[in-house]
């Protein structure tokens, strides 16, 4: 059981989780995607503290994170022009690229799979401590497994006080959902888990852009999962969530017919349930907004004790298919289509 400290993000901080890192310990670490569970990802006892803490299945493969170019070369045994392009374009930033990995990259890292998943964040704290480390760093999102990612420090301290030693505040994550997850093959890109970068952004570097299945269905039983967040319930608040996928007086009028007295709704806008009796919490109007506000709200979910909730569907396009794959996973893959 630890006594976890709460660091500022400030240049001693910097200096103070290097050091736990340094020594196999696991840290909280501020991104621009979501809060991080770092630790040294070439450090096999280390990353299994990670796992320990968030309570994750082990063939669940971690993302790791570098803080410039040099440091990908050992990591991986080939890098296509195509990776090279995505990294020009979108890194540092949310994009992580699935490659062959080296010897070094331990098998617990990798979820036992023969690839690894690499991305370059581009908040300074988390590329700080990287490059003070002078080593990669796994680092999957800093929350119980299976639960809403963190989007701030205080979220990271609700789930992870007294597994982990220590805790950088970087302040609300920019983006607000997990990195896009991509693969190479054959001259093209498949999205494996969508995000910020999106597929329109990604057609810019080639039009061959493929959208996984699994980011808008359940994989198979006995499927390999290539990444973090395809296999598993993931996202979830302890509330049942339904997501309604229809127009606005069509969700009004599902909300008006099966809403009770336990029932959230998750919305664009305070006025989407207007003149109905119910509880709304807003998650945002635009695909950015909503990427930013999800998680914060689904925890809110659990703040006031909610037992069942409806969600708008967001949009399928663009960063709001980031967006539908959280709430998807979130809803259990539970909706309800309206015409």
């Amino acid at each position: 059981m630890y006594r976890t400290k709460m660091l500022p993000s400030d240049e001693r901080s910097i200096d103070e989780a290097a050091e736990l890192l340094r020594r196999g310990e696991v840290v909280g670490i501020p991104t621009e995607t979501v809060y991080g569970l770092g630790a040294n990802a070439l450090d096999e006892d280390a990353v299994r503290k990670i796992f320990t803490a968030k309570g994750r299945p082990a063939d669940n493969p971690l993302i790791v994170h570098i803080s410039d170019m040099d440091m990908i070369k050992p990591l991986v045994t080939e890098i296509p022009e195509l990776a090279y392009r995505c990294a020009e374009e979108f890194w540092a930033g949310p994009l992580t690229m699935i490659l062959p990995k080296s010897d070094i990259i331990p098998s617990v890292t990798s979820g036992g799979l023969d690839t690894v998943g690499i991305r370059m964040p581009s908040h300074k704290t988390a590329r700080a401590v990287i490059k003070k480390c002078g080593f990669p760093i796994a680092a999957p999102s800093a929350n119980l497994s299976g639960s809403p990612s963190p989007t701030t420090a205080g979220h990271v301290f609700n789930d992870m006080n007294g597994r982990i030693p220590a805790i950088i505040d970087g302040g609300f994550s920019a983006v607000g959902v997990e990195s896009t997850v991509i693969s190479f093959e054959n001259g093209a890109i498949r999205i494996l888990r969508p995000g910020f970068v999106s597929a329109e952004d990604l057609k810019e570097i080639t039009p061959d852009v493929i959208i996984d299945k699994g980011v808008v269905a359940q994989l198979e039983k006995g499927a390999i999962a290539r990444s973090p967040g395809m296999k598993y319930k993931h996202y979830a608040p302890k509330a049942d969530i339904t997501i309604i996928d229809a127009s606005l007086d069509a969700f009004r009028a599902y909300v008006r017919n099966n809403a009770d007295e336990d029932c959230v709704c998750l919305t664009f806008g305070e006025d989407d349930c207007e003149g109905l009796n119910v509880r709304t919490l807003c998650y945002g109007q635009t695909d950015a907004q909503q990427a930013h506000f999800l998680f914060d709200r689904l925890r809110e979910l659990d703040e006031i004790g909610a037992k069942k909730a409806f969600a708008r569907c967001p949009s399928k396009e663009g960063v709001g298919l980031a967006v539908y794959n959280r709430l998807l996973r979130a809803a259990a893959f539970q909706v309800v289509t309206l015409k």
